[in-house]
């Protein structure tokens, strides 16, 4: 072959090559573009009360209508604005609603929002806003963590009635009524607030709006304009305008009632809520350990175009779009089990709706298995924008639960279509929905905008292999924490959090305790439940004394303590060799470590063996309790709480040196064993030690007659520790005791950091020679040298040191690192270290999470003394075995207080009329708008709300569009 044949070869061989990478790259993002999406988390707000997902399924399955009357906080002059006979100009003939409870509500100060940037926002923004941070935490993500990084919001917000006259506007929200009622702000306010960097969008397609939104977000996840969604759908209406609108129509139902798909249907009825999904791809989902709630299969938007009218549903279209969606599924009519309809209850909307199912979903079904068709608008009213999204998470909801529920207000279906057409079946009665093998549950959702434009997805249950991800939770104590911004919050969250443990007989205490850690902010006011089943947590939640409380008044940085000797107690560590595992493996690796220079086991010492010896003995106490408080310090590590620093005191040194880096295992184990031994050899028997309740200068006055005394540790501005004659000692203790000063005498036969320890400065640089100390990996402070050490310092000799000075405490140091948070103290026993206490008990300071009392058990002590992540930017790195958002988020929300709105006052124009854009015909006077709620304005230049009783009615005689 020659030279030239040789290079065609090659570079056909290229092309070949290269062509087929081409066809492998090609084949890979159209299954990207195919990837199901994955919803991660839900939130919802709706009539009766219903605050989350879980709610608003107990509401549909058990078939509660939540109409109700209009809230007495709207202040609706609802007697002037009724009249039974429809038609009349002003007035409206339905009374009834599924309104929202407290829709004013609003919790401005979480959101660093003024009282009044808020009273000009519309409540849509509001209540968008607050589901939005709850479906982060619903879906056991810390809202703080997102900040920054590329969310997209996808949003539907329509009717907008709350200020339709920026010249009425209360003084004082002057500047803020253009953002507060701006569509594209609903969007750009929780991107705003949240420090979302994706796309934000508002979208406005009426009653499609949210089903649109969320046809939008996934086209942003697949083209990846984002890497996860926030899709919602909120509708308020703050006056009564939209009821008096669909009165001149006749277009509402007159009792309020939505009556989908049925020969009764006579009008939609109006409902309010919002709702939130978070979405992100599949596989991102399950690379992030996320619970996925439910896969959006596939989806398809279009539009009437010229049909036969502008606000008319066009069947042809909804035809088209339902196998748009299907072929976006890659799915067939018959793979999908039931639709959750438009079905607003109207005479003409609802027929050309069924036929188009019937054309498309109920054709070729298999015998027996007819598409099924419902709507929550039955149970919720129709909530406009949201309805969608209302629809998605009931759908998800019954796949998770295996039942379709039943359509209220159905006497018999609509006499205006042939069911005979297809196979399709209105669901009059619950229905069980049970898993078949091979085949999972599919629902289709449709929502129709009054304008022409209409969407459609098709939802599909959660993999088998997500399904089954729920991880067993792990016997033992666990703390469940709870924090919020105001002592209020925080009662309210407990409340809410105990509500829920009584209602979920399911909920795993270890996986809620897991979901409350890691997808939770952490704010200023603090609780913590200890437990170790779901009825004790539920138990100590309802009773004050039954949790420990705490404030963070400074979030900072997270040093470990390690105290010294004189914190130990019999059986100290035995509970947690049985429940943690993390500190039982770190005991076995200090036995392993130890072993070389004892002659008794460890595990036997601490769990109280017949035979082995006792904690009575220096050289048996003290590699004991180091072995303690570095597993302790592992435990806290696997829980996510890193320390910026470390610091010891006396024999707590090595344990911090060693947590540091500074000593490896083995030399820290060899420091500790053979350094007690030489102690028990040398002084054991020949000394004690005294801690007072006095300041360094008054101890000295004390023992100045006292020739065998020395101060030997200062470990706070009144805690100092005297070591010296055991005679003298005693003597001392019963003087302070005559003068009211409190004494302790500390269990140990020797006086350490005195002229005692002279004697063993040559046993000690024997058995000490050949350490190899390291640089700390973790910044390590010295108590011996006042100073930070940053070099291979630790060597024999400073081990020799570090007992024969006095040594003052790393609270008291004046050098001493100052983290703005308290030092956690890994310490052996349940209550407080003095070096720990005396720093949390200064003015101004407290513990990241409330310590136990001098009576808890480990098991029990451990988990409270757990500090929470101390600030959004340094969030925990929990293990990935953990149990983790398994189970729905507990409903503990912020409470939500009521916010006014102030009432205009009408200006005249030429002809002496009022400009106020609604006013009320009681009495011929005009006297409010929407901006009022029946509450009082706050007086001219103050931003505190007013809490004053009603004033007067806000019923309207004018149409709002």
């Amino acid at each position: 072959m020659t030279s030239s044949n040789e290079q065609l070869v090659d570079a056909l061989r290229a092309s070949l090559k290269e062509n087929e990478e081409l066809r492998k790259e090609s084949r890979r993002q159209d299954d990207r573009r195919q990837e199901p999406m994955a919803i991660v988390g839900m939130s919802c707000r709706f009539a009766g009360g219903i605050g989350s997902p879980e709610d608003l399924w107990d509401a549909v399955a058990a078939g509660k209508d939540l109409v109700s009357d209009v809230p007495e906080e709207r202040g609706w002059d609802i007697e002037s604005l009724y009249d039974p006979e429809p038609g009349r100009k002003g007035t409206t003939y339905v009374r009834n609603a599924a309104f929202l409870d407290d829709a004013a509500g609003f919790d401005a100060g979480f959101f660093g929002i003024s009282p009044r940037e808020a009273l000009a926002m519309d409540p849509q923004q509001r209540q968008l806003l607050e589901a939005s941070w709850e479906v982060f935490e619903r879906a056991g993500i810390d809202p703080a963590s997102v900040r920054g990084t590329d969310v997209g919001v996808y949003v539907g917000c329509g009717y907008q009635d709350y200020a339709p006259d920026i010249r009425v506007a209360p003084e004082g929200t002057g500047g803020y009524v253009v953002t507060g009622n701006s569509s594209a702000v609903a969007s750009g306010r929780i991107a705003y607030s949240l420090g979302l960097e994706g796309p934000a969008v508002t979208v406005d397609t009426a009653c499609s709006s949210s089903l649109v939104a969320l046809h939008l977000a996934l086209k942003g996840l697949r083209n990846g304009d984002c890497s996860t969604a926030l899709v919602g759908g909120v509708a308020v209406l703050a006056t009564p305008g939209a009821f008096i609108e669909f009165s001149r129509q006749q277009a509402m139902a007159a009792d309020g009632r939505t009556k989908g798909f049925a020969s009764a249907a006579d009008g939609l009825a109006w409902g309010e809520g919002v709702a939130v999904l978070l979405v992100e791809r599949l596989s991102d989902a399950r690379r992030k350990g996320h619970r996925v709630l439910a896969v959006v299969r596939g989806s398809a938007i279009n539009q009437d175009g010229a049909s036969n009218g502008l606000t008319a549903p066009h069947g042809p279209s909804q035809q088209r779009l339902i196998r748009q969606a299907l072929a976006d599924a890659r799915l067939t009519s018959r793979d999908v089990d039931v639709v959750e309809g438009h079905g607003t209850g109207t005479r003409l909307g609802d027929p050309i709706e069924a036929q188009a199912l019937l054309a498309t979903y109920g054709q070729g079904r298999s015998p027996g298995q007819p598409l099924r068709l419902g709507t929550v608008k039955s149970n919720i009213g129709h909530t406009q924008a949201a309805s969608g999204l209302a629809g998605v998470i009931k759908m998800v909801q019954a796949m998770r639960h295996g039942v379709l529920p039943k359509t209220l207000h159905v006497d018999e279906p609509t006499d205006q279509v042939d069911w005979t057409a297809g196979e399709v079946e209105l669901l009059t009665e619950a229905v069980d929905w049970p898993a078949q093998p091979g085949r999972p549950r599919r629902a289709g959702v449709s929502a129709f905008g009054v304008g022409g434009t209409n969407a459609h997805v098709v939802l599909e249950e959660a993999p088998t292999t997500e399904a089954a991800r729920a991880v067993e939770s792990p016997a033992g104590v666990v703390p469940w924490l709870v924090s919020a911004k105001t002592p209020a919050a925080l009662d309210a969250q407990i409340g809410r959090l105990a509500a829920y443990a009584d209602s979920r007989t399911d909920l795993g205490p270890a996986v809620a305790a897991r979901t409350l850690l890691d997808g939770r902010t952490a704010m200023e006011y603090r609780a913590v439940a200890v437990g170790d089943s779901r009825e004790a947590l539920r138990d100590a939640l309802r009773m004050p004394e039954g949790l420990v409380r705490g404030t963070a008044s400074d979030l900072g940085r997270v040093a470990f303590v390690f105290p010294g000797q004189g914190t130990q107690w019999a059986g100290m560590g035995a509970e947690l060799l049985d429940v943690s595992k993390e500190f039982a493996e770190a005991m076995a690796e200090c036995e392993t470590a130890l072993s070389p220079y004892v002659d008794w086991s460890l595990e036997a010492v601490v769990r109280q063996t017949p035979g082995a010896p006792s904690l009575e003995r220096v050289d048996v106490v003290q590699p004991v309790t180091f072995a303690v408080m570095v597993s302790l310090a592992r435990v806290w590590q696997h829980y996510g709480v890193t320390p910026q620093a470390v610091i010891g005191h006396s024999q707590g040194e090595i344990a911090a040196a060693y947590v540091a880096g500074a000593l490896t295992l083995d030399d820290a184990a060899r420091v500790v064993a053979l350094r007690s031994q030489s102690i028990a050899a040398h002084l054991a028997g020949k000394g004690g030690m005294i801690s007072l309740a006095l300041s360094e200068e008054a101890t000295q006055q004390r023992i100045e007659n006292l020739d065998s005394l020395s101060v030997a540790a200062v470990n706070g501005p009144t805690v100092t520790v005297v070591a010296g004659d055991p005679a003298q000692i005693q003597e001392l203790a019963d003087a302070c005791e005559a003068d009211g000063v409190r004494a302790r005498i500390i269990p140990v036969d020797y006086a350490s950091h005195s002229a005692h320890v002279e004697i063993i400065e040559e046993d000690l640089a024997k058995v000490l020679a050949g350490l190899t100390p390291q640089a700390p990996r973790v910044p390590f402070f010295s108590t011996l040298e006042g100073s930070w050490i940053t070099e291979a310092a630790l060597d024999g000799a400073y081990w020799y040191r570090n007992l024969r000075p006095t040594k003052a405490s790393p609270t008291s140091s004046k050098s001493a690192p100052t983290p703005s948070s308290p030092w956690p103290s890994p310490r052996p026993s349940p209550d407080s270290a003095p070096s720990a206490a005396t720093r949390a008990d200064r003015p101004g300071s407290s513990p990241p999470w409330p310590k136990p009392g001098p009576t808890a058990s480990p098991s029990t002590g451990l988990p409270t003394s757990l500090p929470r992540p101390p600030t959004p930017t340094s969030p925990p790195t929990p293990s990935s075995t953990a149990p983790t958002g398994s189970t729905p988020r507990p409903p503990v929300k912020r409470p939500r207080t009521p916010l006014p709105r102030a009432r205009p006052r009408p200006r005249p124009d030429r002809r002496g009329v009022s400009t106020s854009p609604i006013s009320t015909r009681k009495g011929g006077a005009a006297s409010s708008s929407p901006w009022c709620c029946g509450r009082r304005p706050p007086r001219s230049g103050t931003t505190r709300p007013t809490s004053s009783p009603p004033t007067g009615p806000c019923g309207s005689s004018a149409s709002t569009r």
